[in-house]
């Protein structure tokens, strides 16, 4: 293979193979040089009687930590303690699988208070992101 076989091709439209290959490229060397741990899927939702899902939080377990993904509540429901109680149950559940820490992020506008008054550290900040806001990193030990 020569220079002339290999080119740079730019794309804006988030194309799944596109984004899968890479992913796979990367799984792969990553497996083959990380030590090992499970991705353990981890979801807690807050249901009405007909299964309809009014907040709810996913993440995993992946070795010693606990990576929040998601903490949803629906705004009616804010400041009755549901966040809370999905938060608390997610770092149960973590204990019980046997991890130390926890992690997750958070636009400015969304919960960095809620965050930090569970304790939550913050391990560092994106600034102007997008634009002027911030994203906030944290993290527990459980």
């Amino acid at each position: 293979m020569t220079d002339k076989d290999i080119c740079f091709r730019i794309t804006d439209d988030g194309d799944e193979r596109d984004i899968q290959d890479i992913f796979e490229m990367l799984k792969a060397f990553n497996l083959s040089n990380r030590e090992e741990s499970k991705n353990v899927p981890l979801g807690i939702f807050y249901e009405d009687a007909q299964g309809k899902k009014l907040a709810g939080l996913t993440g995993e377990t992946f070795g010693n930590w606990l990576c929040i993904h998601y903490l949803f509540v629906e705004e009616h429901m804010r400041k009755e303690g549901v966040g809370s109680k999905l938060l608390l149950a997610a770092e149960e559940e973590a204990r019980n699988r046997g991890c130390k820490y926890a992690f997750v992020d958070t636009f400015s506008f969304q919960a960095p208070d809620f965050y930090t008054k569970h304790g939550y550290n913050e391990v560092f900040t994106l600034n102007d992101y997008p634009y002027t806001g911030k994203r906030f990193y944290y993290t527990k030990e459980l």
